[in-house]
């Protein structure tokens, strides 16, 4: 990760929990708040209503996810695996913006969106919006996916559509594995209402006493340890699949729970609670410790959505209303299943006829066969390498980069950050070998990465088990960045070999998440990277570099110097260019500067994922600006940016928001090797190709499919593929 010369410190003779804490005292400062203008005066020449709402955008994004889900022309498999992430998606909007607006609004600020709402009347928006989605979300899996999938004998049933046979195994399965670890609550004078957990899925029943009439509610949860979906076939072998959903098995046995009583009313439930908290940062105080109790008060966090079955009675709502204390705006009526997530189960069902063509990312040309693997140091000094995930594979050349480390002799230090990566790492496995093997291993591990906070703590403590230097992150910023340094002994000589990426160090994700990494011997970057290293666990206080941009203090700065070039080259007639491409485009500064940009006669194109606060095409203000969004088989994840007239191209871990520009320590690489330009210069004109399937961005806020010819049709993923050599 760094170069070891004279700037790298001797071995700590403290302990690695100290050298963290010792970090966190000697955190750098947060960045000003991002909604100054660049240039007041400019600021004040745009129209007050040139941002889209956040949180609209975000749900226009999960939108285009149930559209796949929607496409007939996908794969069947692959349109439950739309709907699933649909469902995820919405669970975390709720657990994370929602809530956040809710507090927002319980405070009484007038805090307003960037577009001029209050958080009351975001909420207002978003909850008619989302009632919209979850009903064509239900529409799209019942009256579309349910049927077309039993067509192909792979059936979801209820108990009534089982025959007798069928009926009397799952009968046999409940006594034997559900029956037993069942727990049902009443609710009477002596029991009081019992938790619901956030995202449990429940049984709300009403149960009479045949002697007395007295009717009573009780609270059934759903296991969440056993599959949601039981298949009904013994053998798993078979083309043909049925599966039962869970609750349907209880709720057809809810007789043998409540012995002696009438089961008069029994519907599904769920709670989603407010996942958004914050680490009360304490200079003096153990980080792990605080997030530790943090972390065990999220379960307790108040609701923020209350999902009900459609035929939910009225006096049962009123009921779980009351005792949840819901708001009555918080609820959504599913007129189907509830949690679609459990459509990630089908994946398992072995038809491949009914799933993407399997594919097995291919090794980089420059890394060797994958039998025959090539030193990755000796191709380093030739030149520097960018890969392409999951195209180019991640266990041939980030993971056999830190293998080898961790192998060679001549290596004295790795170091390297860590955001999220997975429950079985081989890079953990390589930084755990090289520090038993001697070397001095550095990890940052962000543990305030949400909802991944116990696993990257539990990651911690095992490196620091196996003599690893950990560091926790720094108090009051998240480390979001994704960068590695190896530090080698060559002769007389000391050489640093480093990786500056866009994605996670995650084998799993990068088979799934569309990603760059640049590994470099370049010394400039190596000397960067060393410099970014001692803030990260030392006193250092630095903030700009040679060749990478950082954040809180460098990136949006380093952005807008490159815009503000553009203009120049516009305004004196010369050509100019603006190309990005990230997941969220929201920050205030940056959309002003490219809505200046876009008045100078700079064409912009634009390629985002997700949210786009943006408005594209509107006249006198951005009407050279595009904008466009690519989903498909894999998340798009990368973020680049390329100003023409210089012909620079950054890569890195920021999105254009406040949190990854304020909040996060963020890196982005110039890469200026001119073939490894060529590479993201393709890439992009993929990505912006008039055939590329996506949506646009109208100046409404429509996104409306492009192109309209069936004809011309191509998809960017598919192209890569292709290029990439990655064999089906």
């Amino acid at each position: 990760m760094s170069n070891e010369q004279s700037s790298t410190p001797a071995p700590s003779e403290s302990s690695p929990r100290s050298e963290a804490r010792a970090a966190e005292v000697h955190a750098i400062p947060s960045a000003p708040p991002a909604v100054t203008a660049v240039v007041p005066a400019l600021a004040e020449s745009l129209p007050d209503d040139r941002y889209f709402n956040r949180e609209l955008s975000w749900q226009d994004f999960n939108a285009r996810v149930l559209a796949l889900a929607e496409d007939t022309s996908q794969p069947l498999l692959e349109r439950a695996k739309f709907l699933a992430i649909f469902a995820s998606n919405l669970d975390e909007f709720y657990m994370v913006r929602v809530a956040g607006l809710k507090r927002r609004d319980e405070t009484g600020l007038p805090v307003r969106s960037a577009d001029g709402l209050t958080p009351r009347e975001q909420l207002a928006y978003i909850a008619k919006r989302n009632q919209d989605l979850v009903e064509r979300h239900t529409a799209a899996f019942e009256l579309g996916l349910r049927p077309a999938l039993a067509e192909e004998g792979i059936r979801i049933v209820n108990w009534s559509d089982m025959d007798g046979p069928e009926q009397l195994r799952m009968s046999n399965y409940f006594s034997d594995h559900i029956f037993p670890v069942l727990t049902p609550l009443a609710v009477d004078p002596a029991h009081p209402f019992p938790y619901i957990s956030g995202l449990s899925l429940n049984l709300a029943v009403t149960v009479r006493d045949p002697e007395g009439g007295t009717e009573r509610f009780a609270r059934v949860k759903v296991p969440n340890n056993v599959p949601r979906l039981i298949r009904i076939e013994q053998r798993r072998e078979e083309r043909e699949a049925t599966f039962l959903p869970l609750e349907e098995l209880i709720a057809a046995h809810l007789g043998e729970l409540f012995t002696g009583m009438e089961v008069t009313e029994q519907h599904a439930f769920r709670v989603t609670r407010n996942a958004d908290f914050e680490v009360e940062e304490d200079r003096d105080e153990d980080l792990l410790q605080a997030l530790e109790r943090e972390l065990a008060q999220r379960r307790f966090g108040p609701p923020v959505r209350l999902e009900v079955a459609q035929d939910m009675s009225e006096h049962m709502l009123e009921l779980l209303l009351r005792e949840l204390e819901v708001d009555p705006h918080d609820v959504v009526e599913v007129p189907g299943l509830l949690d679609l997530t459990c459509l990630h189960q089908l994946s398992g069902v072995d038809r491949k006829e009914l799933k993407d063509r399997p594919f097995v990312p291919a090794t980089h040309p420059a890394f060797g066969e994958r039998e025959t693997p090539k030193s990755v140091f000796a191709t380093l000094r030739e030149g520097d390498v960018l890969v392409h995930h999951p195209y180019d594979s991640f266990s041939t050349s980030m993971q056999r980069f830190i293998e080898q480390a961790a192998a060679d002799d001549k290596v004295l230090a790795i170091k390297q950050t860590l955001y999220r990566t997975s429950g079985d790492s081989p890079i953990v496995d390589a930084l755990i070998d090289a520090a038993e093997a001697g070397k001095q291993v550095v990890a940052l591990v962000e543990i305030k990465a949400r909802f991944d906070e116990q696993a990257n703590i539990t990651w911690a403590r095992t490196l620091e088990r196996a003599g690893v230097h950990v560091v926790y992150g720094l108090v009051g910023l998240k480390t979001h960045c994704k960068v590695c340094m190896v530090v080698r002994q060559e002769g007389s000589t000391i050489r640093r070999y480093c990786h500056i990426g866009t994605g996670n160090y995650n084998p799993k994700t990068a088979r799934l998440y569309e990603d760059l990494g640049l590994l470099t011997a370049d010394p400039t970057i190596g000397a960067d990277l060393t410099d970014l290293f001692n803030v990260l666990t030392g006193y250092s206080r630095q903030d700009s570099y040679r060749n990478i941009l950082t954040a809180p203090n460098g990136i949006r700065r380093g952005i807008l110097r490159y815009v503000a070039e553009e203009i120049e080259q516009a305004s004196a007639g010369r050509e100019s260019g603006i190309r990005l491409k990230c997941n969220s485009l929201v920050d205030e500064q940056i959309i002003d500067a490219l809505y200046h940009a876009s008045q100078a006669g700079v064409p912009v194109d634009i390629v985002v994922r997700g949210i786009c606060s943006l408005k594209p095409g509107v006249a006198g203000l951005s009407d050279n600006i595009s904008v466009r969004s690519i989903l498909g088989r894999f998340l798009e994840h990368s973020r680049v940016f390329h100003f023409k007239s210089s012909d620079s191209y950054w890569i890195g871990s920021a999105d254009m928001m406040h949190r990854n520009l304020d909040r996060r320590i963020e890196a982005l690489v110039k890469v200026k090797d001119p073939k490894l330009t060529r590479q993201l210069d393709d890439m992009m004109n993929s990505a912006l190709h008039p055939a590329t399937r996506c949506w646009v961005l109208t100046s409404t806020g429509e996104w409306a499919p492009s192109p309209t010819s069936d004809s011309e049709v191509r998809d960017h993923q598919a192209e890569l593929l292709k290029k990439h050599g990655a064999a089906g």
